[in-house]
């Protein structure tokens, strides 16, 4: 996923309060000089159930209100939508959170920097087949592979998203040194044992893996050799995870593997191609394809266009003359993204990513006019604010919509990154 929306925030560290050494010794300054340590614990215990506690923010506080009518009925999915009609229609979500619109899996990311997802995943469970909590990295530690991420685990939360019948896969990022996770066996082997390990202590029902662009910066990727032996220990971590059963389902642990979409047409030699696909089908069970952040704050515009995100499902699943109805393509999860970006058009270049809070906040002070962008298939709109002009792109019902005619025409699934940035109404179009 990309790195810019990685938690970055760190508990601050309490500050005890001072004590004057001058002070003379009596009854009542023994006391205090008994008193000071225990305070300290205090604040020490503190700061460390805090810190435990970082990785939620807030609780969602927005009431979610429910509708007889979904957003399709009211005739909210149109090109010619206002900034009224989002304010006045994005807490109100269809009575019915059961009913798909979507039929073909679902993955749903959730970040512990957007607690809001954690509410939704289990408020709209019954839409998601896979849920995947972004908790893990697999570090290396000196001469040893360190899995961090454990203390963001909550059982209750798990369980109760399995028991609505979405399974659990969490985001593992692989950091560990290339060079000495694939060259070593035993270092293979170590990392493998921990993964597994960890889903089947947590009652998880597998995970999803990211290394793909970290590797390509390591160079694995432009080495035949290595980024054989890559493959290879894809294919031998998907045979670990199919050799465990998932406490919560009569099915194996399953490896969904993240992949990047092609920058252009032609594939270079850092792509995850059609045969690195053709390479792991068997023993992998997915792959979350990353169709957004087509734009950044250098090249102001639209999060996934539509194009783009059609030349890549052709890239991976149209070689050798084969049709759309390959049967690779329900492997793959179609990236969507529920984040927008809000961008500066003067002044130089800069600005990021917005919320669904903040694209609401957006409406409410500028009052703008939405505009459908017929090349990409995105809503956007212009503002001026402190002699700035931006450019915001965010999804529209309209927008997801098609995307999602998008995923039915090749018949993959969907990844949503991540829901806990979306607005309510967002998900009546699943």
């Amino acid at each position: 996923m990309p790195p810019r929306r990685r938690d970055r925030r760190r508990p601050r560290d309490p500050s005890p309060p001072s004590s004057d050494a001058r002070a003379p010794t009596s009854a009542s300054g023994l006391r205090l000089t008994l008193l000071v340590p225990l305070l300290l614990l205090v604040l020490v215990l503190a700061a460390l159930g805090f810190s435990s506690l970082l990785s939620r923010s807030p609780p969602h506080s927005e009431t979610l209100q429910t509708t007889a009518h979904s957003v399709y009925e009211r005739g909210l999915v149109k090109r010619d939508v206002s900034a009224r009609e989002i304010l006045a229609e994005h807490t109100r979500v269809s009575e019915n959170r059961s009913q798909r619109n979507f039929a073909n899996p679902v993955l749903a990311y959730v970040t512990p920097w957007n607690s809001k997802g954690y509410d939704m995943a289990k408020l709209f469970s019954k839409k998601l087949t896979h849920v995947s909590p972004v908790w893990y990295d697999l570090k290396s530690d000196r001469n040893r592979l360190v899995l961090e991420g454990e203390h963001n685990f909550d059982a209750k939360w798990v369980s109760e998203l399995q028991s609505n019948g979405s399974l659990v896969v969490p985001r593992i990022v692989l950091e560990a040194f290339p060079a000495v996770l694939l060259l070593e066996k035993k270092q293979k082997e170590k990392a493998i044992d921990l993964i597994v390990s960890e889903c089947r202590d947590k009652g998880y029902d597998g995970i999803v893996l990211e290394s793909w662009s970290r590797w390509a910066v390591y160079g694995v990727l432009d080495d035949q050799e290595l980024r054989y032996m890559a493959l290879q220990f894809l294919k031998q971590l998907g045979e670990a995870l199919h050799s465990v059963s998932s406490k919560s389902s009569s099915r194996h642990l399953e490896l969904i593997y993240v992949i990047p979409a092609p920058r252009m047409q032609k594939l270079n030699d850092q792509d995850f191609g059609p045969e690195d696909l053709m390479h792991l089908a068997d023993t992998l069970d997915g792959f979350s394809l990353m169709t957004y952040d087509f734009s950044g704050p250098q090249n102001p515009g639209p999060s996934g266009p539509l194009k783009w995100v059609h030349d890549s499902l052709a890239a991976l699943l149209s070689a050798k003359g084969s049709s759309h109805s390959n049967s690779h393509s329900r492997m793959i999860f179609l990236g969507i993204n529920f984040y927008g970006n809000d961008f500066l058009l003067s002044r130089g270049s800069g600005g990021g990513a917005i919320t669904g809070r903040d694209f609401v906040h957006l409406l409410e002070k500028y009052k703008p006019s939405l505009q459908w962008d017929e090349k990409s298939l995105e809503h956007f709109f212009i503002y001026s604010g402190e002699g700035v002009k931006h450019a915001v792109f965010y999804p529209t019902l309209m927008s997801l919509s098609v995307r999602l005619d998008e995923a039915r025409n090749w018949g993959t699934g969907l990844s949503i990154w991540e829901i806990g940035q979306g607005l309510d109404y967002f998900f009546d179009v699943l």
